[in-house]
């Protein structure tokens, strides 16, 4: 059965940040082969995972929005190969309850695996690629299995951010450990005392500079709770952007370069944004 296009959706529906215009296509795909049929459509994409770290832009996005839900999970003793639309927050959970460890910081970030893997997320001094196996992709013209060993990660940084086409799935590798399941319990109990969970965000706007706290920095700089239109930094951590009162993704912009211009002249340090910005 072909796949059948939306229209009338909107990007602030698959954003965590609320935020987002109308998209001129959309298709939600839940395997492999639908995933390939919408990438061949000869339009601009767009691939939504959770919606975290990304801000739409409110003029929305004039082609097509794949929202991927590959969602299969097949464990193998230490090792699972997950479809790129699972939660990586679920993973995080299911893994520490078999008392694997590696990916016990996953829980509570919103995020596929997909996205996960892209971004390279880490918490806690451990990031996606450290039990990372192999990635299956796809470049629009056919399937590529490829090794951790011939991609490049870095801080919030992979190879796939300068590559076309779009994770299908990923194989991770894991270690027995008994004491995974608490380790993944206090990173929890951490995350929700000490980030605004409740509240629309994308997650951290700015990435830690070396040896530095991005949050750190801007609460030195007497940010906390600064606004613009509906956008503010959140008083629980700065550097949380939230949508505080039906904030704009010109809201929000405008407010990362207040932030980024009041750092540098009273610290001289450039924050750079981990969120990714889309603009129309």
């Amino acid at each position: 059965m072909p796949l059948q296009l939306q229209k009338h959706r909107y990007l602030s529906e698959f954003s965590t940040f609320g935020i987002g215009g109308p998209i001129a296509y959309f298709v939600e795909v839940s395997t492999i082969e639908e995933m390939e049929e919408a990438y061949r459509i000869d339009l601009p994409k767009m691939v939504i995972g959770k919606g975290s770290n990304c801000l739409f832009d409110d003029r929305g996005f004039d082609g097509l929005a794949i929202l991927n839900k590959i969602d299969f999970c097949d464990w193998n003793e230490t090792q699972v190969h997950v479809g790129s639309g699972y939660s990586f927050s679920l993973l995080g959970v299911q893994s520490a309850r078999k008392n694997l460890s590696g990916l016990e910081f996953a829980s509570g970030i919103p995020a596929t695996v997909g996205g996960a893997v892209f971004m390279n997320a880490g918490a806690n001094g451990t990031e996606t690629c450290d039990s990372l196996k192999s990635v299956l992709f796809f470049d629009g013209v056919e399937r590529k299995e490829i090794s951790r060993a011939d991609l490049q990660f870095g801080y919030r940084t992979s190879s796939f951010q300068k590559m076309n086409g779009v994770i299908l799935s990923a194989v991770f590798s894991l270690k027995e450990q008994p004491q995974a399941r608490k380790k993944q319990l206090e990173i929890i109990d951490y995350r929700m005392k000490t980030q605004p969970l409740k509240d629309k965000s994308a997650g951290c706007v700015f990435r830690n500079p070396p040896g530095m706290s991005a949050g750190a920095l801007i609460d030195r700089c007497g940010l906390k709770g600064a606004q613009i239109g509906g956008a503010k930094i959140s008083e629980i951590h700065a550097n949380f952007i939230i949508n505080h009162q039906k904030a704009s993704s010109e809201d929000v912009k405008k407010l990362i370069h207040l932030v980024r211009e009041k750092v540098l002249e009273q610290t001289g340090v450039l924050l750079e944004t981990e969120i990714r910005l889309f603009d129309a």
